[in-house]
């Protein structure tokens, strides 16, 4: 989860929302990824979205059975269905996320009866996640006034 902090660390300092994503296969990271929306002007571009794609291209494979993904905070939804249809066997992750959680906040995909079943452990390094996305929303609200 640390490294996933790094690549939070790495999207606050262009301006974008800090999340950062790692994931993990053999206990060797094959994909490192963190939030690119604002840059790349694309709803698509959250840190989760950008690790599986690395990953799959590392590996050959859209099939990302037994790795594991550290996030600093709670999947969306969209997030959610990926990291389901990826095969990812477990997502960790840090911050809860009140407005678009996807795991405990407002919905879990996670629990739904599908074809694909991931194991989500949740507040690794919560506190350090958290801090960073408060800090980051405390500035850009500095920034409007």
């Amino acid at each position: 989860m640390s490294l996933a902090l790094k690549e939070a660390k790495k999207a606050f300092n262009l301006d974008e929302v800090p999340v950062g994503c790692v994931i993990v296969k053999d206990n060797q990271v094959i994909a490192k990824a963190h939030n690119l929306v604002e840059s790349k002007q694309s709803a698509l571009s959250h840190a989760e979205m950008i690790a599986i794609q690395k990953a799959t291209k590392k590996i050959g494979s859209w099939r990302l059975e037994d790795c594991d993904l550290y996030v600093t905070l709670e999947p969306c939804v969209m997030c959610g269905g990926a990291i389901i249809n990826s095969r990812i066997s477990k997502v960790y992750y840090g911050a809860i996320e009140p407005k678009f959680g996807a795991h405990q906040s407002k919905a879990n995909v996670f629990s739904l009866s599908l074809n694909h079943k991931v194991e989500v452990i949740s507040g690794i390094l919560k506190q350090e996640a958290s801090q960073m996305m408060k800090e980051f929303f405390k500035a850009i609200r500095i920034e409007k006034n």
